[in-house]
């Protein structure tokens, strides 16, 4: 098992989403992350951005974008940035979803174990409501984000399958009224747990994850090209295998805290026709 830790901390996300959007942060998030934020200055030549679509695949560790680094193709493709980020403990869903989203650590904002109260402290959904703005999230039903981020004056789009989600999502994209979309999905994360991290199973929604998000990307170029849009690829957390070849996370160990996250910027005139 490696010991070496990922610096870039996943708690930052929530303060790097708003400053290239150019609204106010949640007031207790950490500084944002500097190369995501130059690489978007960048790209839309110093404007802001006006929408944000984040897709968070459970459970994608850093260890398997380096241990199956040719399944990762599209995605790097598809990407302006590749990053490796750091999970907060314990590296369970609710706590750093938690993290991602407020951009503070799990004894400020009150999730430090695998439940799911509903989130009272500024979050990004926050900042974006405060600011006019419309934010959603998709799915599916009982997972943490369809959970810790409820009572917000916002729109909730929560399904039974994956499959639901996805296709609500690209429904949402056509529609072009939101300006931030989170859409979860469990799928890698429920295969490595029933057949662990590296199985057949798994490995094909760890597939599964790297087309939706290029699908987004597609999707977004054709939909939204009025638009600067920052699409991220944002797991939550690792994980390890266990005895019988199972999978489970939640620990202090590199495969449990080691992300792999990708960013992808599209200038409004990228995609126009």
């Amino acid at each position: 098992m490696s010991n070496l830790y990922n610096s870039l901390p996943i708690g930052a996300i929530a303060k790097t989403i708003t400053d290239i959007v150019g609204i106010n942060s949640p007031k207790q998030a950490e500084p944002s992350i500097n190369i995501i934020h130059n690489c978007a200055k960048k790209v839309f030549e110093g404007k802001k951005a006006d929408r944000v679509f984040i897709y968070n695949p459970d459970a994608v560790a850093l260890w398997l974008f380096q241990k199956y680094t040719e399944r990762f193709e599209r995605a790097i493709l598809q990407s302006d940035l590749g990053l490796p980020m750091l999970a907060v403990m314990p590296t369970v869903t609710p706590v750093c979803f938690a993290s991602m989203y407020s951009g503070a650590s799990p004894d400020i904002h009150g999730i430090s174990a695998y439940e799911k109260p509903i989130l009272k402290i500024d979050t990004v959904f926050d900042a974006f409501i405060k600011a006019g703005l419309k934010p959603a999230i998709i799915s599916t039903a009982g997972d943490s984000i369809s959970c810790i981020f409820l009572e917000r004056e916002m729109d909730y789009f929560i399904y039974e399958t994956s499959d639901e989600c996805n296709k609500k999502a690209m429904e949402l994209i056509e529609e072009d009224k939101y300006d931030l979309i989170v859409l979860y999905d469990p799928k890698y994360d429920n295969a490595m747990h029933r057949n662990g991290p590296e199985s057949k199973a798994a490995l094909a929604e760890l597939a599964n994850n790297i087309d939706t998000y290029s699908e987004i990307i597609e999707h977004i170029k054709k939909h939204w090209a009025k638009h600067r849009t920052m699409i991220g690829f944002c797991p939550d957390h690792g994980c390890h295998e266990i005895d019988g070849s199972l999978g489970s996370h939640g620990l202090n160990m590199a495969e449990d805290m080691n992300v792999i996250h990708f960013y992808r910027f599209i200038d409004k005139t990228e995609g126009a026709i």
